[in-house]
């Protein structure tokens, strides 16, 4: 059985642009891998099955069931796989976890099925079944380009301590397209917040928590109800800032310091919130 990790991530900044001629939007974003992580198993079986431990999620409204039709595809390979998912991401909550498990479906029926595809052909798969799949055959810290699937590894941002909280709000499939949506033009930026933290990593291999940036956070609070809430009361229990993580409605908080982040985490658990502390992790 071959095991591999899909592990959630963060946008460190998320901007946009412009608008694109093909309807997708011209973003810059700066994304860094943490240690929170679905677990995906494979071995061989007859058609290609899939198991999951969360309530809720479904094969085929993920792109894993894409990821697997690609790969039948593209190669020719009619061979099966058992695929059991151990789901530890939230469903929905904007930390990228569905993208996440395409890409590591990617990965492993490559390796199950000794399939030998370039990492070069990985990637093209990955850019045709959606913007963030790219990204996670990298992980790691990285700059975004495009509509997300241009992909430049920085220096990794190591000892970053994440604390992130997923509201209970209702949360809907779609949620990503209708944000963009909602998005004005005014509301677009020039790429420089992005430009700013992306030389201070490029040079120390650290950054100013003051450039973190999601220009969600625009339209995210009218979107999710409640979510304003949740936000203040994060603050209120000692988080010096707190964003939106992608598309939400998971916040989240960074700390340099572990014990800082641990004494937020515990605060959250004991007001019963879904809190998770996570911590920057390798490509």
């Amino acid at each position: 059985m071959a095991t591999v990790l899909a592990p959630a991530k963060i946008n460190l900044t998320l901007e946009v642009l412009d608008k694109r001629p093909d309807g997708f939007h011209e973003i810059r974003s700066v994304l860094q891998t943490v240690n929170l992580c679905d677990a995906l198993h494979f071995r061989a079986g007859e058609g290609v099955t899939f198991e999951c431990d969360m309530p809720g999620w479904s094969a085929e409204e993920s792109l894993v069931s894409r990821a697997v039709a690609l790969l039948h595809e593209e190669t020719g390979c009619s061979l099966g796989a058992e695929i059991m998912i151990e789901k530890r991401i939230p469903l929905l909550s904007g930390l990228g976890g569905d993208s996440s498990d395409a890409a590591a479906v990617l990965r492993g029926l490559n390796e199950l099925w000794g399939l030998n595809l370039s990492r070069e052909k990985l990637v093209d798969m990955a850019s045709r079944l959606g913007s963030d799949i790219v990204f996670f055959l990298h992980g790691g810290t990285a700059l975004a380009g495009g509509r997300g699937e241009i992909i430049t590894p920085l220096s990794f941002l190591a000892d970053i301590w994440v604390v992130l909280v997923v509201p209970d709000v209702p949360r809907w499939t779609g949620k990503t397209g209708q944000l963009y949506a909602s998005i004005n033009a005014g509301q677009f930026t020039d790429g420089k917040i992005t430009e700013k933290l992306t030389a201070s990593v490029k040079g120390k291999g650290e950054f100013d928590l003051s450039l973190i940036f999601n220009i969600f956070e625009n339209v995210a609070f009218d979107y999710f109800k409640g979510l304003a809430v949740y936000k203040e009361h994060i603050l209120k229990l000692g988080a010096p800032h707190v964003h939106l993580a992608g598309s939400g409605p998971a916040l989240f908080t960074v700390f340099i310091d572990k014990s800082q982040a641990e004494d937020l985490y515990k605060r959250l658990k004991d007001q019963g919130m879904e809190a998770y502390l996570a911590g920057t992790i390798l490509p």
